[in-house]
Protein backbone atom coordinates (compact mmCIF):
# COMPACT_ATOMS: atom_id res chain seq x y z
CA UNK A 1 0.00 0.00 0.00
CA UNK A 2 1.37 3.62 -1.07
CA UNK A 3 0.01 6.52 -0.14
CA UNK A 4 -3.45 7.96 -0.89
CA UNK A 5 -3.80 5.55 -4.04
CA UNK A 6 -3.89 2.91 -1.27
CA UNK A 7 -6.21 5.25 0.66
CA UNK A 8 -8.57 7.49 -1.53
CA UNK A 9 -9.89 8.97 1.16
CA UNK A 10 -6.88 10.12 3.09
CA UNK A 11 -5.13 13.27 2.23
CA UNK A 12 -1.32 12.76 1.52
CA UNK A 13 -0.49 16.05 3.07
CA UNK A 14 -2.63 14.94 6.51
CA UNK A 15 -0.10 12.02 6.87
CA UNK A 16 2.89 13.95 6.12
CA UNK A 17 1.51 16.12 8.86
CA UNK A 18 1.19 13.44 11.60
CA UNK A 19 4.01 11.63 9.96
CA UNK A 20 6.21 14.95 11.26
CA UNK A 21 4.63 14.81 14.75
CA UNK A 22 3.69 18.49 14.77
CA UNK A 23 2.86 18.02 18.74
CA UNK A 24 6.04 17.70 19.82
CA UNK A 25 7.17 20.98 18.24
CA UNK A 26 6.14 23.37 20.92
CA UNK A 27 8.44 23.01 24.00
CA UNK A 28 11.68 22.59 21.23
CA UNK A 29 9.65 26.28 19.78
CA UNK A 30 9.42 27.40 23.02
CA UNK A 31 13.07 26.78 23.96
CA UNK A 32 14.30 28.23 20.89
CA UNK A 33 12.38 31.47 20.99
CA UNK A 34 13.27 32.39 24.24
CA UNK A 35 16.67 31.64 24.12
CA UNK A 36 16.46 34.22 21.96
CA UNK A 37 14.98 36.25 23.76
CA UNK A 38 17.48 35.31 26.78
CA UNK A 39 20.53 36.86 24.43
CA UNK A 40 18.26 40.22 23.66
CA UNK A 41 17.89 41.02 27.10
CA UNK A 42 21.53 39.78 28.30
CA UNK A 43 23.82 40.89 25.42
CA UNK A 44 21.61 43.52 23.23
CA UNK A 45 22.69 44.04 19.70
CA UNK A 46 24.46 47.78 19.34
CA UNK A 47 24.47 48.18 15.76
CA UNK A 48 21.86 46.04 14.76
CA UNK A 49 18.37 46.73 14.15
CA UNK A 50 15.65 45.09 16.10
CA UNK A 51 13.46 43.98 12.63
CA UNK A 52 17.13 42.34 11.75
CA UNK A 53 17.30 40.59 15.00
CA UNK A 54 13.75 39.60 14.92
CA UNK A 55 14.29 38.16 11.11
CA UNK A 56 17.10 36.08 12.17
CA UNK A 57 14.63 34.65 14.85
CA UNK A 58 12.35 33.48 12.88
CA UNK A 59 14.26 32.10 10.45
CA UNK A 60 15.60 30.14 12.76
CA UNK A 61 12.95 29.46 14.24
CA UNK A 62 11.80 27.76 11.11
CA UNK A 63 14.59 26.26 10.63
CA UNK A 64 14.57 24.77 14.09
CA UNK A 65 11.05 23.22 12.76
CA UNK A 66 12.35 21.55 10.15
CA UNK A 67 14.74 20.07 11.75
CA UNK A 68 12.08 18.77 14.17
CA UNK A 69 10.02 16.90 11.54
CA UNK A 70 13.50 15.93 10.07
CA UNK A 71 14.83 13.88 13.04
CA UNK A 72 10.97 12.68 13.83
CA UNK A 73 10.62 11.41 10.02
CA UNK A 74 13.87 9.61 10.31
CA UNK A 75 13.46 8.28 13.39
CA UNK A 76 9.91 6.48 12.25
CA UNK A 77 11.93 5.09 8.79
CA UNK A 78 14.35 3.44 10.80
CA UNK A 79 12.05 2.36 13.65
CA UNK A 80 9.30 0.89 11.23
CA UNK A 81 9.40 -2.59 12.57
CA UNK A 82 9.50 -1.50 15.88
CA UNK A 83 6.84 0.52 15.21
CA UNK A 84 4.49 -2.02 13.94
CA UNK A 85 4.59 -3.33 17.37
CA UNK A 86 4.50 -0.34 19.38
CA UNK A 87 2.67 1.98 17.44
CA UNK A 88 0.57 -0.20 14.30
CA UNK A 89 -1.83 3.37 13.57
CA UNK A 90 1.48 5.56 12.48
CA UNK A 91 1.36 6.38 8.76
CA UNK A 92 4.39 4.20 7.89
CA UNK A 93 3.34 1.11 9.34
CA UNK A 94 -0.15 1.21 8.74
CA UNK A 95 1.05 1.99 5.03
CA UNK A 96 -0.95 5.09 4.43
CA UNK A 97 2.69 6.43 3.33
CA UNK A 98 5.19 4.67 1.19
CA UNK A 99 8.82 4.45 2.32
CA UNK A 100 9.42 6.32 -1.06
CA UNK A 101 7.52 9.51 0.14
CA UNK A 102 8.28 8.79 3.46
CA UNK A 103 12.06 9.48 2.47
CA UNK A 104 11.49 12.67 0.06
CA UNK A 105 9.95 14.41 3.02
CA UNK A 106 12.68 13.57 5.57
CA UNK A 107 15.37 14.46 2.77
CA UNK A 108 13.62 17.80 2.12
CA UNK A 109 13.51 18.90 5.52
CA UNK A 110 17.05 18.54 6.14
CA UNK A 111 17.80 20.39 2.97
CA UNK A 112 15.54 23.26 4.22
CA UNK A 113 16.72 23.01 7.70
CA UNK A 114 20.60 23.52 6.73
CA UNK A 115 19.37 26.34 4.08
CA UNK A 116 17.70 28.10 6.37
CA UNK A 117 20.65 28.11 9.15
CA UNK A 118 22.81 29.73 6.45
CA UNK A 119 20.64 32.80 6.54
CA UNK A 120 21.02 33.16 10.14
CA UNK A 121 24.86 33.43 10.76
CA UNK A 122 27.51 30.77 11.00
CA UNK A 123 27.61 30.19 14.19
CA UNK A 124 23.79 29.24 13.83
CA UNK A 125 24.75 27.02 10.87
CA UNK A 126 27.84 25.05 12.74
CA UNK A 127 25.36 24.34 15.51
CA UNK A 128 22.19 23.51 12.94
CA UNK A 129 24.96 20.73 11.52
CA UNK A 130 25.95 19.58 14.39
CA UNK A 131 22.61 18.90 16.02
CA UNK A 132 21.79 17.06 12.51
CA UNK A 133 24.33 14.36 12.69
CA UNK A 134 23.25 13.95 15.84
CA UNK A 135 19.53 13.46 15.01
CA UNK A 136 20.88 11.32 11.97
CA UNK A 137 23.30 9.05 15.06
CA UNK A 138 20.31 8.48 17.42
CA UNK A 139 18.51 6.60 14.60
CA UNK A 140 19.94 5.82 11.85
CA UNK A 141 23.39 3.11 11.25
CA UNK A 142 26.05 2.69 11.62
CA UNK A 143 25.58 4.78 14.85
CA UNK A 144 22.03 3.83 16.23
CA UNK A 145 22.63 5.48 19.56
CA UNK A 146 19.33 4.32 20.88
CA UNK A 147 20.50 0.97 21.15
CA UNK A 148 22.86 2.13 23.50
CA UNK A 149 21.47 2.64 26.77
CA UNK A 150 22.60 6.45 28.64
CA UNK A 151 24.16 7.34 25.34
CA UNK A 152 21.00 7.12 23.79
CA UNK A 153 19.86 9.84 26.12
CA UNK A 154 22.82 11.87 25.60
CA UNK A 155 22.29 11.85 21.92
CA UNK A 156 18.89 13.35 22.59
CA UNK A 157 19.74 15.36 25.38
CA UNK A 158 22.54 17.54 24.17
CA UNK A 159 20.30 18.81 20.53
CA UNK A 160 16.89 19.21 21.81
CA UNK A 161 18.32 20.22 25.45
CA UNK A 162 21.56 21.92 25.46
CA UNK A 163 22.02 22.94 21.67
CA UNK A 164 18.43 24.28 21.39
CA UNK A 165 18.93 26.76 23.94
CA UNK A 166 22.41 27.96 22.56
CA UNK A 167 21.52 28.16 18.99
CA UNK A 168 18.64 30.03 20.05
CA UNK A 169 21.05 32.90 21.77
CA UNK A 170 23.29 32.53 18.48
CA UNK A 171 20.81 33.97 16.83
CA UNK A 172 21.13 37.26 18.63
CA UNK A 173 24.30 37.17 20.05
CA UNK A 174 27.92 35.01 19.63
CA UNK A 175 27.97 31.66 21.90
CA UNK A 176 31.93 32.89 22.38
CA UNK A 177 30.17 33.13 25.96
CA UNK A 178 30.02 30.95 28.98
CA UNK A 179 26.33 32.27 29.70
CA UNK A 180 24.37 30.00 26.75
CA UNK A 181 26.35 27.11 28.01
CA UNK A 182 25.30 27.30 31.16
CA UNK A 183 21.81 27.66 30.17
CA UNK A 184 21.66 25.18 27.80
CA UNK A 185 23.42 22.68 30.39
CA UNK A 186 20.50 22.99 32.80
CA UNK A 187 17.96 21.66 29.92
CA UNK A 188 20.34 19.26 29.11
CA UNK A 189 20.52 17.96 32.36
CA UNK A 190 16.70 17.49 32.75
CA UNK A 191 16.13 16.24 28.78
CA UNK A 192 18.53 13.28 29.86
CA UNK A 193 16.84 12.11 32.52
CA UNK A 194 12.72 12.92 30.79
CA UNK A 195 14.06 11.54 27.37
CA UNK A 196 13.50 7.93 29.26
CA UNK A 197 9.77 8.57 29.63
CA UNK A 198 8.83 7.46 26.23
CA UNK A 199 10.99 4.06 26.56
CA UNK A 200 8.99 2.90 29.27
CA UNK A 201 5.53 1.99 27.18
CA UNK A 202 7.52 1.01 24.04
CA UNK A 203 9.47 -2.06 25.57
CA UNK A 204 8.05 -4.77 23.81
CA UNK A 205 9.40 -3.21 20.54
CA UNK A 206 12.23 -1.84 21.11
CA UNK A 207 13.67 -4.97 22.82
CA UNK A 208 12.43 -6.68 19.72
CA UNK A 209 14.19 -4.24 17.46
CA UNK A 210 17.42 -4.76 19.63
CA UNK A 211 17.41 -1.25 21.09
CA UNK A 212 19.25 -1.33 24.80
CA UNK A 213 17.01 1.34 26.55
CA UNK A 214 17.17 1.96 30.00
CA UNK A 215 13.86 0.47 31.63
CA UNK A 216 15.08 -2.77 29.35
CA UNK A 217 18.83 -2.82 30.63
CA UNK A 218 17.84 -2.02 34.16
CA UNK A 219 14.41 -3.04 34.75
CA UNK A 220 11.52 -0.56 35.40
CA UNK A 221 12.41 0.04 38.95
CA UNK A 222 15.62 0.61 38.73
CA UNK A 223 15.60 2.61 35.69
CA UNK A 224 13.01 5.21 37.25
CA UNK A 225 15.47 5.49 40.43
CA UNK A 226 18.27 6.53 37.95
CA UNK A 227 16.47 9.12 36.09
CA UNK A 228 14.60 10.66 39.12
CA UNK A 229 17.81 13.34 39.95
CA UNK A 230 17.44 15.05 36.27
CA UNK A 231 14.03 16.07 37.52
CA UNK A 232 15.50 18.08 40.02
CA UNK A 233 19.47 18.66 39.91
CA UNK A 234 19.14 20.98 36.70
CA UNK A 235 16.99 23.72 38.50
CA UNK A 236 19.37 23.49 41.69
CA UNK A 237 21.66 24.14 39.14
CA UNK A 238 20.04 27.48 38.12
CA UNK A 239 19.70 28.67 41.05
CA UNK A 240 23.42 27.86 42.13
CA UNK A 241 24.39 29.48 38.49
CA UNK A 242 22.29 32.78 39.58
CA UNK A 243 23.13 33.00 43.42
CA UNK A 244 27.45 32.95 41.90
CA UNK A 245 26.85 35.47 39.16
CA UNK A 246 27.17 33.16 36.37
CA UNK A 247 23.56 34.18 34.77
CA UNK A 248 23.29 37.79 34.30
CA UNK A 249 19.18 38.01 35.13
CA UNK A 250 17.46 39.04 38.19
CA UNK A 251 19.36 37.09 40.12
CA UNK A 252 16.64 36.53 43.93
CA UNK A 253 14.09 35.90 40.93
CA UNK A 254 16.67 32.87 39.37
CA UNK A 255 17.46 31.53 42.37
CA UNK A 256 13.69 31.61 43.52
CA UNK A 257 12.65 30.28 40.15
CA UNK A 258 15.13 27.10 40.51
CA UNK A 259 14.59 26.18 43.65
CA UNK A 260 10.46 26.10 42.96
CA UNK A 261 11.03 24.14 39.90
CA UNK A 262 12.98 21.72 41.82
CA UNK A 263 10.71 21.54 44.41
CA UNK A 264 8.12 20.65 41.81
CA UNK A 265 10.31 17.85 40.29
CA UNK A 266 10.71 16.38 43.81
CA UNK A 267 7.08 15.48 43.42
CA UNK A 268 7.32 14.61 40.03
CA UNK A 269 10.32 12.16 41.33
CA UNK A 270 7.18 10.98 43.68
CA UNK A 271 4.68 10.36 41.17
CA UNK A 272 7.11 8.18 39.57
CA UNK A 273 8.88 6.30 42.66
CA UNK A 274 5.12 5.15 44.15
CA UNK A 275 4.40 2.98 41.90
CA UNK A 276 7.12 2.69 39.22
CA UNK A 277 6.05 -0.36 37.28
CA UNK A 278 2.69 1.41 35.94
CA UNK A 279 5.27 3.39 34.17
CA UNK A 280 4.91 0.23 31.71
CA UNK A 281 1.40 -0.19 31.33
CA UNK A 282 0.50 3.62 31.56
CA UNK A 283 1.34 5.29 28.45
CA UNK A 284 -0.21 8.49 29.46
CA UNK A 285 1.16 8.14 33.27
CA UNK A 286 0.49 11.78 35.42
CA UNK A 287 4.35 11.91 35.74
CA UNK A 288 4.19 12.61 32.07
CA UNK A 289 2.36 15.85 31.99
CA UNK A 290 3.80 17.30 34.53
CA UNK A 291 7.25 16.96 33.55
CA UNK A 292 6.05 18.35 30.13
CA UNK A 293 5.10 21.33 31.85
CA UNK A 294 7.71 21.49 33.81
CA UNK A 295 9.79 22.10 31.07
CA UNK A 296 7.51 24.75 29.44
CA UNK A 297 7.52 26.49 32.68
CA UNK A 298 11.26 26.56 33.09
CA UNK A 299 11.47 27.22 29.57
CA UNK A 300 9.47 30.60 29.87
CA UNK A 301 10.25 30.95 33.68
CA UNK A 302 14.31 31.80 32.88
CA UNK A 303 13.36 34.21 29.91
CA UNK A 304 10.94 36.31 32.30
CA UNK A 305 14.15 36.50 34.87
CA UNK A 306 16.02 37.92 32.15
CA UNK A 307 13.06 40.33 31.08
CA UNK A 308 12.63 41.95 34.98
CA UNK A 309 16.53 41.46 35.27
Amino acid sequence: MTDTAAHPSTSLVSELVRFSRPFTLLPPLVGYITAGFIAFEARPPVDTPFAAVLAKVLIGAFSAACLNAASNALNQIYDLDIDRLNKPDRPLPSGRLSMRTAWIFTIVCYVLTLALSLLVNFEFFVIVVVTTFLTYAYSGPPFRTKRLGMLANLTIAIPRGCLLKVAGWSAVATVLDWEPWWIGSIFGLYVLGAATTKDYSDMEGDRAGGCRTLPILYGVEKSAWIISPFFVLPFLLLSWLAYDGHLTGNRPFLIGLGLFLASWGVYICYLILRKPESLAVDENHISWKHMYLLMMAAQVGVAVGYGVG
